[in-house]
């Protein structure tokens, strides 16, 4: 007698289980299923479902004892995307009350069958293993350890359970307990325990949290079963303390389970399993998420969810990198990547069986029900926006820290076949990890990575195993570089993808930072490489901000908060908010030093009061310890120093900062009028780095005039003259020196506006306008060029200067003399006056570099009052360019140069400047 059986659900209830037992043969049963969904970015939406499973189910009967108006009941497991996966670790099942929550998760779960998988519950699984450890060691107290694993599993179930549920689950409980306190009673004889001893106590974690955890599910009204799946997982050694899943037997093991147990939720131990003869053993490390991938691939599920304690894989790890982004979606290859290179995503082996069907696999928050969390899965179509591609080319950025780097070098090694064969070869003898392997097309060196603990025993192995080659000079060296780390960028739109290794290398060049060596797989989904150890959270950092994932982060230190200092500061006050939300820039001020006194912060200085804190908290300055400061936050990848004084003593420090990776911005005129030789040894050393030395505040303060000199050399101009009124000060006495005003009156109400040096004699000397004028011609790299093709080599000394102070006061002991002094000698300068009003002039101190003669001079001179310097007003700059384009008819700058706010804004203009050249989106 035949029949024939179509149910809709897992399993029909239409005859009892004794006639089941009367039915001789079952056949198999055949899958019909749609192609799998591609990953959608909105993955809290309904996922298109695979169809369920349509079977029959053919049965021949021939025992007498059976009517034939009996219906046959056989239940069969319907696979497909009916089934929805959850995965909840230790810490999700930690406490009653974590698990009560998972149970409500698990009920209020709309998805038609579910199947639950969970680890022991927190610290659990460690409290097994030492247990073992203890045992072994004959430590007695393992039979105290034991009772304490008794009582947390006891308690939880009193909170959580109550009447047939409870006194199964004590019941169980005690009987495990027993039987685990024989076993460790062996163990401790013995002083050794087997791997499959280990492996059956620890499992017992596992196996407790899902037993309660079905019952709480069952209190809240939902039939539940529950799964030990030592009895359905099959796994087989594969070397190196992993297991491959036997999926042909384990699907065999899960339909008779299933057979036994049919039920529409389930909860499954994970972390466990079975070989092939019974035994039990674990899936090792991550092995609970593995559990979850391997049930997702049995159970052809819709979808696999892993609960952390996390929003979501991160672009990059959130301790080391403040604004790391949760990432919506990532590929199985970059998950796969970002895992390999320490990344807290999923360990890499899980993601295999996931693959094979196409199971999408996110990763949410059991403490942010409200985050989506990250979707992992096979990529969907480029998403883009009038044809540009929203999303980042890499999606993330991993680390590996405590790695060394072997280096085996030699000229014998080229062209010669089984070399490399032979490194790796002793290095698997002595079992160590490769993390990386480089070699050059030269096949002169191969150099590899490892953990920095195994690296004497590799070094060793192959000293021993090259010893005649070294002996020979074949090899050269086997050399071992300490304290490495390695940053691997992922993503796997680089591919094909012109110019990301060249951003890349790049923002770590800008950040000042020395690649040891690289790595690329052909399939260009991730860009390896090795650095020092010291440097891996700055580089990190740099590369990160570099790919638009988080701001642009400037570490920055003010010397000098005097006038300009204290304005600079109080103008990043009124704008950090802003450069930070709309330009995505991140300055930080965690140093302010004066001549006396500094301070340091660790995160960067509250602005709006920094003057009280420097009151409260300042110490005593040191030059030295403030600059280590500001450059030693590793969590900033690029650091700058604001010279905001007059000293010539802060200028000599610079090239010693420019050469060990620090920016400089600088209104101060002393560096760049110094020594002719020391500017260019300066400039020269900014030429062959990374690192920027931006100056434009020292010419015509916030006026863009060493910019406009720039470009005209760099489109190929010729500088033919330069001149102007370069100093705000000097254009504002003169512009004001008229009518009845005394020179001297001009002279104080200037310096008590903040125009002149603290000693005006700088000003009135001509000096500072002589530095100007050298600085002009000395502009950036294209500086030695311009003095060659002009013949000019100038020094301060070889300007011709024509003081305003009088020759008398010139000794003067101090400006508050010379200011007591100077109306001695107005009339000298009221008759000068005079005689320019007399002729319809007036009188104007300038500078000029005459390139065709070869000279420069700064001195008095008169011009007709429609010539462009007799318009000026205030405290304005203004500067003639004649070259070979601008001949007939100069190129005219002019604007304030001069005051506090100006300078100021001139240098807060460089330094956004550097943010812009150091990544900042503009």
């Amino acid at each position: 007698m035949a029949f024939s059986i179509s149910p809709s659900y897992p399993y029909t209830t239409s005859l009892s289980r004794d006639t089941i037992k009367k039915v001789k043969k079952i056949t198999t049963f055949s899958l019909l299923q749609r192609p799998p969904p591609i990953c959608k970015k909105d993955f809290t939406s309904q996922l298109g479902r695979r169809e369920s499973s349509n079977f029959r189910v053919f049965a021949s009967v021939t025992n007498t004892d059976v009517s034939v108006n009996e219906s046959v009941e056989k239940v069969q497991l319907v696979k497909g995307d009916t089934w929805s996966i959850h995965k909840f670790g230790g810490t999700c099942v930690g406490s009653s009350q974590r698990l009560s929550n998972v149970a409500d998760i698990i009920v209020k779960d709309d998805s038609e069958r579910k199947l639950v998988v969970v680890s022991a519950m927190s610290k659990v699984t460690d409290m097994m293993y030492d247990l073992i450890y203890k045992a072994q060691s004959q430590d007695e107290s393992y039979e105290s350890a034991l009772d304490a694993v008794l009582e947390k599993h006891k308690s939880t179930a009193l909170d959580l359970l109550e009447g047939d549920d409870l006194a199964s689950f004590l019941s169980k409980l005690h009987h495990d307990i027993n039987n685990l306190k024989a076993m460790l009673r062996a163990i401790y004889i013995a002083g050794h325990a087997t791997e499959s001893f280990s492996d059956f106590v620890v499992g017992h974690g596992e196996l407790w949290s899902a037993h309660i955890l079905s019952a709480v599910i069952r209190k809240n009204g939902v039939e539940c079963s529950w799964m030990d799946t030592r009895s359905v997982l099959v796994v087989t050694p594969a070397g190196s303390n992993q297991v491959d899943p036997d999926y042909v037997a384990s699907e065999e093991r899960l339909e008779k389970w299933f057979s036994e147990n049919p039920s529409k939720t389930i909860v499954a131990t994970g972390f466990i399993a079975s070989t092939p003869q019974n035994i039990p053993t674990t899936l090792k490390r991550d092995g609970s998420d593995f559990s979850a991938a391997i049930m997702g691939a049995l159970f052809r599920a819709r979808q696999v969810t892993i609960w952390t304690d996390v929003d979501g894989v991160y672009s990059a790890d959130p301790r080391k990198v403040s604004e790391a982004v949760i990432l919506q979606t990532l590929s199985y290859q970059e998950a796969w990547e970002m895992s390999y290179f320490g990344a807290n995503v999923l360990h890499p082996r899980t993601i295999i069986p996931v693959m094979r069907y196409d199971i999408p696999i996110v990763i949410r928050n059991i403490f942010n029900l409200s985050a989506p969390g990250t979707m992992i899965c096979r990529p969907p179509p480029d998403e883009t926006e009038n044809g540009v591609i929203l999303e980042s080319l890499v999606k993330g950025f991993a680390t590996i820290d405590n790695l060394a780097l072997v280096n085996v070098e030699g000229t014998g090694m080229a062209g010669v076949p089984g070399t490399a064969s032979a490194i790796f070869a002793a290095v698997k003898d002595v079992g160590a990890n490769v993390v990386m392997i480089s070699q050059a097309s030269s096949e002169h060196s191969v150099c590899f990575a490892v953990p920095e603990k195994e690296v004497k025993a590799v070094a060793e192995a192959l000293e021993s195993r090259f010893r005649q080659a070294l002996d020979a000079g074949r090899l050269s060296q086997v050399a071992i570089i300490p304290n490495c780390s390695i940053l691997a960028a992922v993503g796997q739109k680089m591919a094909s993808t012109p110019g990301v290794s060249a951003t890349l290398f790049n923002a770590l060049a800008k950040a000042n930072i020395n690649v040891r060596a690289i790595a690329q797989g052909c399939s260009e989904y991730n860009i390896t490489v090795v650095l020092k150890r010291e440097d891996c959270v700055r580089a990190l950092r740099a590369v990160h901000s570099r790919f638009y994932l988080s701001r642009t982060t400037i570490a920055m230190g003010i010397i000098g908060p005097g006038l300009i200092g204290a304005t600079l500061l109080d103008q990043l006050r009124d704008q950090v908010a802003v450069l930070k939300e709309k330009f995505n820039i991140d300055l930080r001020v965690m140093g302010i030093t004066g001549s006396r006194t500094m301070l340091l912060s660790d995160m960067g200085i509250d602005l709006s009061r920094w003057r009280e804190v420097q009151k409260e908290k300042g110490e005593k300055a040191d030059m030295e310890k403030f600059v280590q400061h500001v450059r030693g936050n590793h969590f900033i990848p690029n650091t700058v120093l604001v010279d905001c004084t007059a000293d010539s003593n802060v200028a000599t420090h610079y090239y010693d900062w420019l050469r060990r990776g620090i920016h400089v911005i600088t209104p101060n005129k002393k560096a760049n009028s110094g020594p002719l030789d020391q500017y260019l040894k300066l400039r020269a050393l900014q030429r062959k780095s990374y690192t920027h030395y931006f100056y434009e505040a020292t010419v015509g303060a916030g006026l863009p005039i060493i910019t406009t000199l720039k470009g005209l050399l760099e489109t190929g101009d010729k500088i033919l003259r330069v001149e102007g009124i370069f100093s705000g000060t000097l254009s504002y006495i003169f512009n004001n020196f008229k009518g009845t005003r005394s020179f001297s009156e001009v002279v104080r109400e200037a310096k008590e506006a903040g125009y002149t040096e603290p000693d005006p004699r700088d000003d009135l000397s001509g000096t500072d306008v002589a530095r100007k004028m050298c600085l002009g011609l000395a502009r950036t790299l294209q500086v030695i060029i311009l003095a060659r093709e002009c013949g000019l080599e100038l020094e301060l000394s070889d300007i011709s200067v024509k003081s305003l102070v009088p020759e008398p006061l010139q000794a003067s002991a101090s400006a508050e003399e010379f200011m007591q002094k100077l109306p001695q000698f107005d009339p000298d300068m009221t008759k000068e006056r005079q005689a320019a009003a007399d002729a319809e002039e007036v009188l104007r101190y300038v500078g000029v570099v005459d390139v065709v003669n070869q000279k420069g001079a700064v001195e008095l001179r008169r011009y007709k009052k429609d010539h462009p310097f007799a318009q000026l007003s205030g405290s304005d700059n203004i500067i003639a360019f004649t070259t070979e384009r601008y001949n007939k008819q100069p190129l005219i700058v002019r604007g304030p140069g001069a005051g506090a706010e100006v300078t100021a804004g001139g240098v807060f203009s460089d330094i956004l400047r550097l943010a812009s050249y150091l990544g900042a989106p503009s």
